[in-house]
């Protein structure tokens, strides 16, 4: 669902899908979060509309957004490992840098992709900056919603 709630940008919309893949990342753990990002992705690519606005197919693994979609497994493993190691909810200033630090994968690969097809004073423009303040939100978000989901975890476990 997260891939549907978009604000249509060319060559790159704006979407919920980090926000949902990193917030996977910290509840799930690096292996657990990679492998269901990667199956996701595999959906996509066989035709699902699993990808941004309900899209799906090959062409998105080659075309301008490919950096961006290759980077999610990635910056879920970086964020997956941070929290493995410590940077969690129990220190919520590590937390939050965890998540800048896999929004700041997706956007780092994702620039430099689109660099190559659109140039890098375009490809920052369009596909890094727009997204800086987005990024900041939805790693707040992330790790608001794994504090919550920590708390009904642990309030389960309690009863």
């Amino acid at each position: 669902m997260a891939s549907y709630i978009e604000v249509p940008m060319v060559p790159v919309p704006i979407t919920a899908q980090t926000y949902v893949l990193l917030t996977a990342a910290g509840l799930l753990g690096w292996k657990l979060g990679t492998a269901s990002t990667v199956l996701w992705l595999i959906l996509g690519a066989l035709g699902l509309p699993v990808l941004a606005g309900g899209s799906s197919g090959l062409d998105y693994f080659s075309g301008p957004t490919a950096g961006y979609l290759f980077a999610f497994p990635l910056a879920v493993a970086v964020v997956g490992l941070l929290f493995e190691r410590g940077w969690n909810v129990k220190n919520v200033a590590l937390a939050f840098l965890a998540m800048l630090l896999g929004h700041a994968v997706c956007l780092g690969f994702g620039g430099l992709w689109l660099a190559l097809t659109i140039g890098p004073a375009d490809a920052f423009l369009k596909g890094v900056l727009p997204f800086l303040v987005g990024g900041i939100i939805k790693s707040a978000l992330a790790v608001g919603t794994i504090l919550v989901a920590d708390r009904f975890l642990s309030a389960d476990h309690a009863h």
